[in-house]
């Protein structure tokens, strides 16, 4: 039986210092260099040539402000601070590749779903369907207040908010113009057939909607649907909407329960549990030789901030850990912020100490280290031993830990029979899934929203979203 392929998206951001913090004081490091175009168009084409299936771009708004109640460490460390806009490199990244696709973070919370919907049809064209879209709701309450708010809307609020907002988006990419609407026609001066394209009229608990779609239809449509949340509540909504699903573990048997409740999540709301890939986030510090790559880590370290990871858990809990003694244990406290993140600290045997050890490279994400056959081993493992689809790879020193992977453990794996040796042809979601199919599935909820001559023949589920 052929060996399960791995799926690898590059794990990025539009800043300095994403997840491994520090190093981007790294003599070799580049990633001061993230506000040119080229710096994105030379990874874009390094990430191909590796056959990576995607970059996977987070972002935030805000500000993490919870330790030391201060941006001073996230300013001086480049703490995802400055960063900017990831849409906006698409077009130029597009414009170097044919294939890779581009995972981007956006938080529905602060952006109203009309004007998303253009931006996100505009992407799909220009990059001939190669774009996903990571739907977050938000979890700093610096960002809501730097929009006006006092403080960002309850954990499953924002959930409520975003199942809204995903019936509104499915209602203009999939139903505002039909399929045919488009013709072109030069000799009888029609670009579209008016009978085609039709007014969304939306009336719901947060978003009112009379309008049609600004874009006609681009080639995927809805672009690939990427999504975090771990929560119970992250759980269901994933199981509605997400055909990627991002998680952290920390070990093999946590991560397999992580995996199985996504699929389940599926199957309680009427899809096939295989409809999600599941994506978790790794490390990898890869050399010829072990002892060379021990090396190389024993370097990064040197580098690496783990004040700075701290601060980052710190936004990321809600707790100001600067407040505690080393050895102090720290208080549990529920709060608005990432609950998987908190969970972790529900039996306060957590201390400051143990939390700068666990950020010994400026991050938390499991470590690989090694050389190309030893990491190929704990990859192939991962995947089997977790039911895991694939990675989304971390930088640490930029580029070089890319260029490290796609030379030296990419042919390893294609070696083993357990990574693509060429991309195939189509969309993003045609890629992930190779199913030939460049639209949602039928079964997902946002097929329900299409007009009854585009509508797929298999039934929709009970459970899905209702129209309004």
């Amino acid at each position: 039986m052929a060996k399960k392929k791995i799926l690898l998206n590059a794990f990025n951001m539009n800043c300095v210092g994403h997840i491994n913090h520090g190093l981007w004081t790294h003599p070799r490091d580049t990633s001061s260099r993230y506000k040119t175009l080229e710096y994105w168009t030379e990874l874009a084409q390094l990430l191909e040539r590796g056959l990576f299936d995607g970059l996977f771009i987070a972002d935030i708004v805000g500000v993490y402000d919870v330790y030391q109640q201060s941006v001073d460490v996230p300013l001086k460390e480049s703490i995802q601070l400055p960063v900017n806009d990831p849409l906006l490199l698409v077009s130029a990244m597009a414009a170097v590749t044919r294939h890779l696709g581009f995972g981007l973070t956006a938080n529905l919370t602060y952006e109203p779903p009309y004007l998303f919907a253009r931006r996100l049809s505009t992407l799909d064209h220009l990059s001939r369907g190669r774009v996903g879209w990571n739907i977050v709701t938000g979890y700093l309450d610096s960002a809501a207040k730097a929009v006006g708010l006092e403080q960002q809307p309850e954990h499953d609020r924002r959930y409520d908010q975003a199942d809204e907002y995903l019936e509104v988006l499915y209602k203009l990419l999939e139903g505002s113009w039909e399929n045919g609407a488009v013709v072109n026609d030069r000799e009888q001066r029609i670009y579209a057939q008016p009978d085609k394209v039709h007014k969304v009229e939306h009336l719901g608990e947060f978003y009112k909607v009379e309008g049609y779609h600004l874009c006609e239809p681009s080639p995927q449509r809805t672009p690939v649907l990427f999504q975090a949340g771990s929560s119970e509540r992250g759980l269901g909504f994933a199981g509605n909407h997400a055909e990627c699903v991002f998680i952290s573990g920390q070990n093999k048997a946590a991560t397999r329960a992580q995996v199985d409740k996504v699929r389940a999540a599926a199957v309680a709301a009427g899809r096939d549990g295989q409809a999600i890939k599941v994506f978790m986030g790794i490390t990898v510090i890869v050399a010829r030789s072990e002892a060379q790559a021990h090396a190389k880590h024993a370097e990064y370290l040197r580098y690496a901030s783990a004040e700075a990871g701290v601060a980052h858990f710190s936004s990321s809990t809600g707790i100001d850990f600067a407040a505690y003694e080393l050895d102090e244990p720290i208080q549990y406290v529920k709060s608005n912020a990432i609950q998987s993140a908190t969970k972790n600290l529900q039996n306060n045997d957590w201390t400051r100490r143990k939390l700068l050890d666990q950020h010994a490279l400026g991050g938390r994400y499991v470590t690989l280290v090694g050389s190309p056959s030893q990491v190929a081993d704990e990859l192939e493992s991962w995947i089997a031993e977790t039911g895991l689809d694939g990675f989304n790879l971390t930088r640490t020193v930029t580029p070089e830990s890319y260029v490290d992977f796609i030379d030296l453990v990419i042919p390893e794996l294609q070696k083993r029979g357990s990574y693509k040796t060429a991309y195939e042809p189509g969309s993003l979601r045609e890629k992930l899934f190779s199913d030939g199919n460049a639209h949602l599935p039928a079964d997902h909820p946002g097929a329900s929203y299409r007009q009854p001559a585009d509508r797929p023949a298999t039934s929709i589920p009970t459970g899905a979203l209702e129209h309004a």
